[in-house]
């Protein structure tokens, strides 16, 4: 008889237990990798457009700019020259659209709903604020906003202020896609940032088709001739040209940000530089050349 059976008879006799071999510990299992979901988009909530007679009520700012332009087409270069005219500020890119508001309770929505304020309303105050405090903060008349993806909700921004005016900046495709794949070539290979500096191009074609009374200028003719540009885009916006304007580092050069525009040697120069020279037609990929042919840079 085992040394174990007689101690569980011993054990069993005084105390009702028994000894049992322990079970081998189950080998350990690997653990699973939990991949955390894009947070789903939320769909372009209700909101009314303020009417003339209510504009003094739902915003404080007044007459804003918006530059409607793709990814690396000179939008910093522009703000800059912009934002060194006494009555112009033109800030650093905002992604005021990227604000969102959210309620509470429901007794919160409810309460907003009573004042006919939906949620893409509160948003709107929201952005409005932001814009307005800036432009207080700064002492200047008028403000210009830049950041590229607002050409992707340009019908908001112009529904959110109905006197804001635009400013389309094109440039040619191709020189577009090569600036967007060399700011980060081991991000994007040259035909990845072709495709995505396209939806961009779209974009603000899009807002060219949806707004009226907008004007255009080209990177091209900026860097050409700046002045001229400049005095024409003046025009439009109803101010005196100042020459200033064409020296803007002198003035300022604090508002170039890494990663909220262009920060490269270039722009830090303080003066407009030559731009590259245009690609020849048969450097145009296929890709490209019905916005090259749209935006009058190929036949």
């Amino acid at each position: 008889m085992s040394l174990m059976r007689n101690l569980n008879r011993a054990l069993t006799a005084t105390t009702g237990l028994q000894v049992r071999r322990a079970a081998p510990d189950a080998p350990p299992q690997p653990k699973k990798t939990v991949t955390a979901a894009k947070p789903a988009r939320r769909p372009t909530p209700v909101y009314r457009c303020p009417a003339d007679k209510d504009l003094s009520t739902d915003r404080l700012l007044r007459r804003p700019v918006f530059i409607m332009s793709p990814v690396r087409s000179g939008s910093t270069l522009l703000r800059m020259l912009l934002n060194a005219h006494s009555r112009l500020h033109s800030p650093h890119e905002l992604h005021i659209r990227r604000l969102e508001v959210d309620y509470g309770s429901k007794l919160s929505q409810r309460a907003m709903s009573a004042l006919d304020l939906e949620r893409g309303d509160l948003e709107h105050l929201l952005w409005d604020r932001v814009l307005h405090r800036e432009l207080v903060r700064s002492g200047k008349d008028f403000i210009v906003e830049k950041t590229p993806s607002n050409a992707f909700v340009y019908q908001r921004i112009r529904d959110c202020w109905p006197d804001a005016r635009f400013v389309f900046l094109l440039r040619h495709p191709v020189s577009i896609a090569r600036s967007w794949h060399e700011g980060d070539p081991d991000k994007r290979t040259y035909d990845e940032a072709a495709a995505d500096a396209l939806r961009y191009m779209k974009a603000v074609d899009n807002a060219r088709k949806g707004i009226t009374g907008g004007h255009t200028v080209r990177y091209e003719d900026i860097t050409a001739d700046p002045e001229q540009q400049l005095r024409r885009l003046c025009v439009f916006l109803g101010i005196d040209f100042e020459p200033t304007m064409l020296e803007y580092g002198r003035k300022d050069d604090s508002q170039v940000v890494k990663g909220l525009g262009d920060w490269r040697d270039k722009i830090r120069s303080g003066s407009v530089q030559a731009g590259r020279s245009l690609p020849a037609e048969d450097e145009i990929p296929e890709l490209l050349r019905p916005m090259c042919k749209a935006w009058g840079y190929s036949s």
